[in-house]
């Protein structure tokens, strides 16, 4: 290879041609970075000749203010200009330093540090491809780019608002790949809106990491309504509007990372924090408070709101029992396989017809609802000696994800990995559409079960991942 460095931008193409002519170029090896610079502002010319015994030769042909840049980077370029004797000044050192933003903004978005790296793999190490505005802009995106990658890299609100695109003057599909000088024109319409499909094609990070930020926002008031439904059928409704609007909840909020309550109210709803997480949390944060004032008050002035917190697992010293329930001692039952009751979870029995003995059920269970009250008994989880460590109990679970090849291998990967047995899985595709997995899959307690749910959501094709119940009547 050979590097040929002169003074202006002018001289970098008139050496091209000498090269050119003194020399055989081999067909697609010629690169022009210098008209069109790669987004981390790199520029050179690059070609490929014939050179002496019929060997292939690489020439690069750049400026000494290129070379800087290519050999220091963007940062050091900035203190060569204050110092060189270069006579070109900065004058778009915003769009020098876009890159730099770009892999900030990327940082900020995305929480998956796996996505996060592959990424800057793709930036770093994979070929661009030039496109160009209707106004004749370049914009460089990455190998396999669509029209829907263009609208959210030109602003967030065209990609949003997205509703067509043309190339090069004629209509095009949305995931159609982009080539190398194509000249991409997007239409928009404020009643337009993304698809959770463009999560199925768009190539760049920053695509699909607003598509899904769009996705959650879009459906704030559902998903606050969701986790309001889910906190007061746990709580009670007697001092629950109070409750939501209290310091105690605030730092509740605080705790789960979550600026405000309605924040929390979201994710709880969307499926980002668990219930029993922020009952716990809860729970200490009075206990806490209430500590602090029977130091600071008597006893008998000691004062609280009429919060009507769920009632803790049985504290009574229970004898250690072959039987997982406490309740039932000498009685025929069995776990309802509608909600699959797990250890750690608040649970009720009812009586079943037709001598059946009783079903556990997990409190908040539909079938709860509908029995009747005179059919209920109270029953707990009894302390798990070590013979019952070794006891599994079956959940189901629905996860919604990205649909590819081999998804399914790595989500039972994970699972392997923690040593959770899989009965059985259903896969449910759509073409354009997330898939929809079904597993169900054994584990120990709620505790298992929940760092199981927390490792799946880790992967970056996940959607979502919740827990289903499956309609039975089992006569109750």
């Amino acid at each position: 290879a050979v590097r040929i460095i002169v003074e202006t931008k002018e001289e970098c193409y008139r050496c091209l041609a000498v090269v050119h002519d003194q020399f055989t170029p081999i067909p697609n090896r010629f690169k022009d970075y210098i008209g069109l610079p790669k987004a981390n502002r790199y520029q050179s010319l690059h070609t490929t000749v014939v050179g002496l015994n019929a060997r292939p030769l690489e020439v690069q042909i750049r400026t000494l203010e290129m070379h800087h840049v290519a050999e220091y980077g963007i940062a050091a370029h900035w203190k060569y200009k204050e110092t060189g004797s270069s006579q070109t000044t900065l004058t778009a050192a915003d769009e020098k330093f876009a890159w730099l933003r770009n892999l900030l903004d990327w940082q900020k978005d995305l929480k998956d540090g796996q996505e996060y790296m592959d990424g800057l793999k793709n930036n770093f190490f994979e070929e661009d491809i030039y496109v160009f505005t209707p106004k004749g802009d370049v914009v460089a995106l990455a190998q396999g780019a669509t029209p829907v990658d263009f609208a959210y890299h030109i602003h967030s609100e065209v990609g949003n608002q997205m509703k067509g695109a043309r190339i090069n003057g004629k209509w095009s599909v949305l995931d159609a790949p982009l080539q190398n000088g194509d000249l991409v024109e997007i239409l928009t319409s404020k009643n337009s809106h993304p698809s959770l499909d463009w999560l199925n094609f768009v190539v760049t990070p920053s695509a699909r990491n607003r598509i899904r930020q769009w996705y959650k926002k879009s459906r704030r008031e559902e998903n606050i309504s969701r986790g309001r439904d889910l906190l007061e059928k746990e709580l009670g409704k007697t001092g629950f509007d109070a409750l939501l609007k209290s310091e105690r909840m605030q730092s509740v909020a605080k705790q789960c990372n979550y600026v405000a309550v309605d924040d929390l109210l979201a994710a709880l709803g969307y499926g980002e924090v668990t219930l029993k997480n922020v009952v716990n949390r809860l729970q200490e944060t009075v206990k806490n408070q209430q500590e602090i004032l029977t130091v600071k008050n008597p006893p008998d002035v000691l004062t609280d709101s009429q919060l009507i917190l769920p009632p803790s697992p049985v504290q009574r010293a229970l004898p250690v029992s072959k039987s997982p329930i406490a309740g039932v001692e000498g009685l025929v039952y069995r776990l309802a396989g509608c909600c699959c009751p797990l250890p750690g979870e608040n649970i009720t029995g009812i009586v079943a017809h037709a001598g059946e003995g009783i079903v556990i059920h997990r409190q908040g269970c539909s079938n709860v609802e509908k029995a009747e009250a005179e059919r209920l008994i109270p029953v707990s989880w009894n302390p798990i000696d070590d013979q019952g460590r070794y006891q599994t109990y079956p959940v189901n679970i629905q996860i919604e994800v990205i649909d590819r090849v081999g998804v399914l291998k790595d989500i039972l990967s994970r699972l392997s990995d923690q040593n959770i047995n899989v009965r059985n899985a259903g896969v449910k595709t759509n073409f354009g559409k997330p898939a929809l997995i079904s597993l169900k899959i054994e584990v120990k307690d709620l505790q298992q079960f929940e760092r199981c749910v927390g490792q799946i959501k880790l992967m970056s094709d996940i959607l979502n991942v919740r827990r289903i119940s499956q309609v039975k009547s089992d006569r109750e």
